[in-house]
């Protein structure tokens, strides 16, 4: 706690007087589609009935500037002839940062006596980005991840609060979506598809124990779980489509943090008094080692995990009509899990004792964009980038009786990828919108696998590849027609073609909106999706008779039906009720040649790859459920968020036997809530609960006989996922306290998760040292303090 109390008595200490301050309020109103500026659009800060009108009119290039706007939340109105009027709604305004709106408008269809309904499209999250999303799609800004309790300003672990998404662990930010592997989610940044931005992030895995995505550098984002949009391609379970904000390009603003995610320094503002030109930054380095030596302990034991990471965005306009931009993130990361220095006493969601793991991860992203208005009803954007990841890792058995550590095994995955990306809209008029483009993604790989037995003496080399290379072309089209202001249909294909093994995937898209009565509508979805495997299980080898065989080289892609439904009430301006219905159907799973459980729609489960052999297109899935979120918008200082998913997600190996998968946990329930309460006139406090319910996962039995026989833990393969855990539930408390400034703004925030100690479940294990069968649990209650000083 001694954090705890610095950072209290830092903020008892400040003795800059505060005053009723103001702020400017700036931004650029744009076309929905064509993304030209909207010109002369009236944007009015929303006052009590008697004061003064406060506002702007937008430019040539549509930007608009409001000063003297009063702190706190506020509300502003945007509105043009011929476009369907905004509202936006409980924008923070602080001290020490100005405020940038971006606004999409969209064209008005309706004739001028019908009644116009004013959007809200600040408040509303199912208004996405990608205007093309009419099912399964919500967006996300920093305000959710940074309010929602336990999210520690990660997008994945917030994302888990929505409906059909779980968490895969406390020790992870993986997510489960609809029953679906966290391996099936697409990961794209400034639209380019991304490998796992997470540290720690394991090869193999879409997610990691601490995100490298900063949300102090986030736009506004989309999470989808099902029919995507034709522009969307290699995923099966869900897509982050990520923005970054870009830096304040009249006034440069500082930043300083610390907490979980670690120390941070962010600056922004303009390369000159002069220039449009901008640039966004922001530093991070690990707090971890603080944490332990303040007695607090995360779930890894006596290992310190080391990270840092560079996230940066710059923004360069090119004329009236063109803007380049550079962006990327960087980062690496290390631990050392030693098995003589475990405490067996002491929560381990990693390390164990009878081994020895190292591992080393390093990610890099960068990416170089031009966008261009062609004309005023068309806009083009050409994106370059490169990413590239690093991992090590080597690990040692630990002899039950001389403690003696035996190498049993080492790894080394290197990738690097370079995309262009080529997107063009053009809108035909207020009622016909096409879309297109074309994803180039040339993958340079290096992978090494070993495993070592009996202290040395045999090995098995399953994966050595040096310098190959293979390419991944997608290609979209899509049309969207609106037939009047509530009917929205939208039609498309997506293609894909891999040359490693020549395999091609042609995947119809379709979707329609109803919208009736008072915030009433209704919506369906359906879309053919195809995902290649994870290049490792392409170069799998097995021994020959004339050396090794790579039998997995010619899989296909794993294929599934998205069919999905969607009604949604708006109950009141601030109250929303969504049920969605959904059913997948999957195929071309990949499963062994012989009679077996395995299926790889249980990637995702373990944090490594897959070394089977002898693979082939064979196996079927299904996930089916139904969704419920009953969503109250921050609004008159609270905010509520419901959502239920009951769900069943099976699958059949190559034994044709339906199974649960490793993530059929049946159910799941969250709660979240928050109040605000102002003291005074500058200084907000905050307090924000959640609380979660989560089925039990279905896991292989341990065999305990076998085990012993073996030294190691041995399963019973004949009852795969047959056997249920008992049920998770975890409840998290957020209190935060902001104060206002004269020209800087001051954040203290105390996450308590877990905070009832309860021993949910991580894994079952056998430990060779005592010959016994072991649970290990979960995070128990962790504390995590956290401030925040921008100027």
């Amino acid at each position: 706690m001694k954090a705890l109390l610095l950072a209290m008595t830092f903020l008892l200490a400040a003795n800059l007087y505060a005053q009723e301050g103001t702020q400017v309020v700036r931004g650029t109103v744009r076309d929905e589609v064509s993304k030209s500026p909207v010109i002369g659009a009236s944007v009015l800060l929303v006052r009590e009935a008697g004061e003064s009108p406060v506002g702007a009119v937008t430019d040539v290039r549509g930007d608009f500037s409001i000063p003297g706007v009063p702190m706190g939340r506020q509300s502003f109105q945007v509105t043009m002839v011929g476009y369907e009027p905004q509202r936006l709604s409980n924008i923070v305004v602080t001290a020490g940062k100005e405020v940038v709106l971006n606004v999409a408008m969209t064209e008005a269809v309706q004739n001028l006596n019908e009644v116009v309904v004013t959007a809200d499209r600040k408040n509303d999250k199912t208004k996405t980005n990608n205007e093309l999303s009419l099912v399964s799609g919500r967006s996300f800004n920093v305000d959710d991840t940074k309010r929602y309790a336990g999210a520690l300003g990660d997008p994945s672990r917030m994302a888990a609060n929505f409906a059909g998404v779980v968490s895969g662990d406390d020790s992870r930010n993986d997510i489960v979506v609809r029953g679906n592997s966290p391996s099936g989610t697409l990961w794209q940044l400034e639209g380019l598809n991304i490998p796992n931005p997470n540290h720690f992030g394991s090869f193999a895995a879409t997610g990691g124990p601490v995100s490298m995505l900063n949300n102090n550098v986030l736009g506004k984002s989309d999470f989808l779980t099902g029919a995507f949009p034709a522009q969307y391609g290699n995923a099966l379970a869900a897509v982050f489509d990520l923005q970054l904000r870009e830096g304040n390009n009249q006034k440069h603003e500082l930043m300083g943090q610390v907490g979980f995610n670690g120390f941070e320094l962010g600056a922004e503002g303009p390369f000159s008094k002069n220039s449009k030109a901008s640039f966004l930054l922001n530093y991070r380095y690990s707090t971890l080692g603080l944490f332990k030596a303040l007695g607090l302990q995360f779930g890894t034991g006596t290992a310190i995990p080391d990270y840092q990471d560079l996230n940066f965005k710059v923004a360069v306009p090119t004329g009236a009509k063109g803007k380049l931009t550079l962006f990327g993130i960087t980062g690496s990361s290390d631990v050392n899990f030693l098995g003589n220095e475990v405490d067996t006493t002491l929560t381990n969601l990693y390390g164990t004792e009878n081994t020895n793991t190292r591992v080393r991860y390093g990610t890099n992203i960068f990416g170089l964009a031009y966008e261009h208005n062609i004309s005023p009803k068309t806009f083009a954007k050409l994106t370059l980038g490169m990413s590239t990841t690093r991992e090590r890792f080597s690990g040692d058995s630990i002899s039950n009786v001389t403690r003696e550590a035996f190498l049993s095994g080492e790894a080394r995955y290197n990738t690097s990828k370079y995309s262009a990306v080529l997107n063009v809209r053009h809108k035909m008029d207020a009622k016909n919108s096409l879309y297109g483009g074309v994803t180039v993604d040339l993958l340079d790989f290096d992978l090494y696998s070993r495993s070592i037995y009996q202290g040395g003496k045999i090995d098995t080399v399953r994966a050595n590849v040096r310098g190959e290379k293979t390419v991944l072309t997608q290609a979209y089209a899509q049309w969207k027609h609106r037939l009047s202001t509530g009917l929205i249909f939208t039609t498309g294909v997506h293609f894909q073609h891999y040359n490693l093994n020549n395999n091609v995937a042609v995947e119809p898209r379709a979707g329609l909106q109803y919208t009736f009565g008072k915030g009433q509508s209704v919506s369906v979805g359906y879309g053919l999706n195809s995902q290649a495997q994870n290049i490792y299980t392409y170069f799998v080898q097995t021994p020959g008779e004339s050396g090794p065989v790579r039998t997995n080289k010619d899989l296909g892609f794993t294929k599934s039906h998205h069919f999905m439904l969607s009604y949604q009430n708006r109950l009141t301006d601030n109250l929303l009720l969504k049920i969605e219905p959904y059913y997948q159907k999957l195929f071309d799973v990949p499963v062994e040649q012989r009679p077996s459980t395995y299926s790889a729609l249980n990637m995702g489960a373990s944090f490594g790859p897959s070394d089977r052999d002898s693979l082939v297109n064979g196996g079927t899935g299904h996930n089916m459920g139904i969704e419920m979120t009953l969503e109250r918008y921050f609004n008159k200082g609270y905010y509520f968020l419901l959502t239920t998913s009951l769900f069943d997600s099976k699958y059949k190996g190559s034994d044709k036997v339906e199974r649960n998968t490793a993530f059929n946990t049946r159910y799941v329930v969250n709660v979240l809530g928050g109040k605000e309460f102002r003291l005074g006139r500058d200084n907000l406090l905050s307090a924000n609960i959640k609380t979660s319910l989560v089925g039990g996962k279905y896991i292989t039995p341990l065999n305990l006989a076998a085990s012993r026989l073996r030294g190691s833990a041995a399963y019973d393969e004949n009852r795969a996922y047959s056997l249920r855990q008992s049920a998770y539930f975890r409840t998290d408390i957020r209190f935060s306290y902001r104060r206002e400034m004269r020209r800087s703004t001051m954040e203290f925030s105390m996450d308590l998760q877990n905070v009832t100690a309860r021993k949910n479940i991580f894994q079952q294990t056998y430990n060779p040292r005592t010959n016994e069968l072991v649970n290990q649990y979960q995070q128990p209650f962790f504390p995590v303090p956290y401030f925040r000083y921008t100027f």
